[in-house]
């Protein structure tokens, strides 16, 4: 008896696991960080805590919902991969830490991944809503868009500026969130912010570590269709735009005065974005295209953590 309940519960971590894989959770909580920063940066202080608690419900459940469903739409061409007598696991991958492509794998049924991405889908789209409903339709937006962007595989390698409208709606929807009336400007340069740190820091970097499946399967990628040459001038002019723009946003922000804070944003952006941005531009190597994207995907928790002890430090030096 014992034995049986012992299989059931490692069957249903399994299951867990492959569930928060095919939703790329570990990135996704990274993610999470950015709304929360972007919150931090247009209040100047922290924002009430059922805001928070249920920001972060939605946020979790948003994330979880959009990086399931683009595996869910990638499902055949992600199996012509695992097919392929080439394919590499890629374990050094953010991504890959619980599975990757679980469902192409075989590890999860399509019945089961479709009812994961309507179940977190429901809970994302309701939490959006409490916040404010500019929230739902910038998740909404964004939904449709991750749906456009998987269509668009084997279609163009413009799609990378659909992953950069994406990648800005979560933190869009945060300033939202707090603020039902947000400054026009500080909403227009957190877009581009994170509209150029996605192309330069993610999504051309991730496709450059899959350049030779995606040279296979014909897909149609900036790597692909720019060449290593045309891709790093890509990733370097990106992320350099996105750094100063980071730069100007927090202009905009009640922190326009903290040194400790507008310098932290700018290390942290050399160290994050510029530093293994140069090393692959040097080195072109599908290596240091991954290091440039694992390191990116911490950015912004960098940012969260010097913001927050920012806001700390100035809270208790009032009282």
């Amino acid at each position: 008896m014992l034995a049986i309940y012992f299989k059931k519960t490692r069957g249903f971590v399994a299951k867990a696991k492959y569930l928060f894989g095919l939703s790329r959770t570990p990135h996704a909580i990274l993610d999470m960080t950015a709304p929360a920063l972007v919150a931090l940066t247009w209040l100047g202080t922290f924002p009430p805590y059922y805001v928070i608690l249920l920001g972060l419900l939605t946020v979790f459940s948003g994330y979880t919902a959009v990086y399931a469903l683009n595996d869910v739409m990638d499902y055949g061409w992600d199996k012509e991969k695992v097919k392929d007598v080439n394919y590499i696991t890629q374990d050094d991958d953010l991504d890959s830490l619980l599975a990757r492509h679980p469902l192409a794998q075989g590890m999860l049924t399509l019945r089961e991944s479709y009812i994961w991405v309507f179940l977190w889908t429901g809970l994302a789209a309701m939490g959006a809503y409490i916040l404010n409903p500019v929230c739902l339709l910038i998740f909404l937006c964004a939904f449709l868009l991750e749906t456009v962007y998987c269509l668009l595989w084997k279609v163009t390698c413009m799609k990378t500026f659909v992953s950069g409208a994406v990648k800005s709606a979560g933190s869009l929807a945060a300033v939202f969130a707090v603020d039902p009336h947000p400054s026009l400007t500080f909403v227009t340069v957190l877009f581009f912010w994170f509209f150029f740190w996605e192309i330069g820091g993610q999504n051309v970097p991730n496709d450059w570590a899959d350049v030779e499946e995606d040279l296979r399967l014909k897909a149609r990628t900036i790597p692909v269709c720019a060449g290593s040459a045309g891709a790093k001038r890509i990733i370097i002019s990106t992320i350099i735009l996105s750094i100063l723009l980071s730069l100007f946003l927090v202009s905009l922000s009640p922190f326009n005065s903290n040194a400790l804070i507008m310098g932290g944003w700018l290390l942290i952006g050399i160290y994050f974005l510029i530093i293994p941005a140069l090393k692959l531009y040097r080195t072109e190597n599908r290596d240091d295209a991954l290091a440039l994207f694992n390191r990116s995907s911490y950015y912004h928790f960098a940012l969260l953590v010097v913001t927050a002890i920012g806001i700390a430090v100035r809270i208790i030096s009032i009282y």
